[in-house]
């Protein structure tokens, strides 16, 4: 049963919201009564996301520095959850897209908190989500650039908790393993290549090797954990890692 979380009158941005788990998240906040902004590179799918929750949709490329420089933000929930992944062996892996997957799944995440925490901070309310993943508590072969970028995810949430805390802003990560989405999905041929297996067998002996709860997460199990972070019985939930790994990181 889906938590009751009211935020009538408050206002959400989400990240990389026109599918997944930002769709999810953008859907569920919306329903919570929030005033939704859906962000993404593929501007359309952002602008039918939006249409569906009566929200407004916002294109934008995080990975392009122009637009990082001219970032402004002005909302009381921020979800963190644009990402992509690229799938190779370090000594293959391209620096430039080392680069790219740091910028968009680290910087821009710093830059639109440094530019939301103003008004949180005048309004001495704020929920900081920041969608990280099981990769940011532990390391897979073949992806040093999202595991980088998910473990960096992880500390500079710590870091605007300690400095938010005061101001009444929390700040936390939710650390889902494999979840159903297209980013999950169009990785399975990278990761077929890698382990020399073949495609329809990734799911189960990459994928599903570590959870002890054999399946994928749902987008929507990831959006009622965001939720909650935004509702008054996790006020005191700061700084901390939500773990939706299925016993990964148990062993």
């Amino acid at each position: 049963m889906a938590v009751d979380v009211d935020l009538s009158g408050r206002s959400a941005l989400v990240t990389g919201a026109a599918s997944g788990i930002g769709a999810a998240c953008a859907r569920r906040l919306a329903g919570c009564g929030a005033d939704v902004t859906v962000l993404d590179l593929d501007g359309e799918a952002a602008e039918q996301v939006a249409a569906d929750i009566g929200g407004k949709a916002r294109q934008a490329d995080l990975a392009d520095d122009g637009v990082l420089d001219g970032l402004e933000v002005d909302a009381d929930v921020v979800v963190n959850n644009a990402g992509l992944q690229h799938v190779a062996a370090l000594e293959e892996f391209p620096p430039e897209r080392f680069g790219l997957l740091l910028r968009v799944m680290l910087e821009a995440p710093f830059r639109i908190v440094r530019a939301a925490l103003p008004g949180m901070y005048e309004r001495g309310w704020g929920r900081v989500v920041n969608i990280s993943s099981v990769h940011g508590l532990r390391a897979s072969p073949y992806k040093s650039a999202y595991v980088a970028a998910k473990h960096g995810l992880e500390g500079l949430s710590k870091v605007v908790a300690l400095e938010g805390g005061p101001h009444g802003v929390t700040s936390n990560c939710i650390c889902p393993a494999y979840v159903r989405t297209p980013l999950v999905e169009n990785q399975i041929a990278d990761q077929a290549r890698q382990h020399g297996i073949a495609e329809e067998e990734v799911v189960e002996q990459i994928m599903l090797t570590e959870p002890v709860i054999k399946r994928l997460v749902e987008p929507e199990e990831v959006a009622e954990a965001a939720a909650w972070l935004c509702s008054p019985a996790a006020s005191f939930c700061n700084g901390t890692s939500l773990v939706m790994d299925g016993g990964w990181t148990a062993r």
